[in-house]
């Protein structure tokens, strides 16, 4: 087996063998997910603890779990994807440069390879991550047409009218309920009115995002995991795959945060009045509205989340990894 990166996960000819890290990531991952999605959908959230403290009393803790069906039946096919395209595509480098598959990729071919396969990805994960973002969201939606309702009825009460109403107004407590009954039922709702194109909503960042932080993350723990090796070893220990994995995540949610703001943003505004009519105008607005610090709404929780989310996906990599090594011998 090969370690051209020393970690020996990121060339790893099994992806399989992620998917119980990277489901497990998924559920510890989730809560804070959705916290970032509402702050950076939200302006009415002044930080951290007011967003969490403001669904966990609208919804309780099954608020912060929406939408984490499609992200964990789908893990193992786009972790399959993303890893098996990283390591074909950096095979082939290897091969084209140096003329054998086994020699030691630059650091550039790493990056590349790993660009390469954040782009691959976003074919899979755009319609999951719409329907996730949608399902996170839906309630703030509900609460916002329902003020709307509210303040039309005021209006219209305000002025009395000449010739009494037919039917009695419906009572001020009604509220409309859920758009989305599920995530399936998510996907169903946005392909037949928005059609193939609303499915992908927000591609466009999601390619940019994707593209640059899976480069970022091969590129930093193949760096990491060379420094923390101990002299005379050709792998790191146990601590040193934790740091080497905590940072790694880190570095690539720094890169990713701008982006995945846009996306959100992008993805949200499916629902209701479309604002954005793109992905510069998105920007634009946003900036100008805002100021540029929203584009870097969530990155402490991105930060905070992807540290200990990486150390586990790592850690539990390498455990199976020399497992699957004893149970073959």
């Amino acid at each position: 087996m090969r370690h051209w990166t020393r970690g020996g996960c990121s060339c790893c000819p099994h992806p399989e063998l992620w998917f119980p890290s990277r489901r497990l990531r998924c559920c510890c991952g989730l809560p804070l997910d959705t916290v970032k999605v509402k702050i950076q959908t939200e302006p009415k959230y002044t930080g951290i603890w007011h967003c969490v403290r403001d669904t966990y009393l609208r919804e309780r803790v099954r608020g912060f779990y929406r939408g984490l069906l499609l992200p964990i039946s789908t893990v193992s096919l786009v972790s399959s994807l993303s890893f098996g395209t990283y390591h074909q595509c950096l095979t082939r480098i290897c091969r084209f440069r140096y003329g054998s598959a086994d020699a030691k990729p630059a650091r550039t071919d790493i990056t590349l390879s790993g660009f390469t396969s954040g782009l691959v990805r976003v074919f899979l994960t755009s319609p999951t991550e719409v329907a996730k973002v949608r399902l996170q969201t839906q309630t703030q939606t509900q609460t916002q047409m329902q003020t709307q309702m509210q303040q039309r009825r005021r209006s219209s009460a305000s002025w009395p009218s000449a010739v009494p109403p037919v039917c009695p107004a419906p009572p001020a407590s009604q509220v409309p309920g859920p758009k989305y009954r599920g995530p399936l039922h998510c996907l169903a709702t946005v392909a037949r009115e928005e059609g193939l194109r609303g499915l992908y909503k927000g591609s466009s960042a999601l390619l940019l995002r994707e593209g640059h932080s899976f480069a970022t993350y091969f590129l930093s723990y193949s760096i990491l995991s060379e420094w923390l090796t101990p002299a005379g070893h050709s792998q790191p220990d146990v601590l040193g795959v934790l740091l080497a994995g905590g940072c790694a995540g880190v570095l690539a949610w720094a890169v990713a945060t701008p982006m995945d703001v846009i996306k959100t943003r992008l993805q949200v505004d499916g629902q209701g009045q479309q604002r954005y009519r793109g992905l510069l105008h998105c920007v634009v607005t946003s900036v100008r509205e805002e100021g540029p610090r929203v584009l870097f709404k969530g990155l402490t929780l991105n930060c905070c989340r992807a540290f200990p989310v990486n150390m586990v996906v790592f850690v539990t990599y390498e455990a199976a990894l020399r497992l699957s090594r004893a149970l073959l011998k």
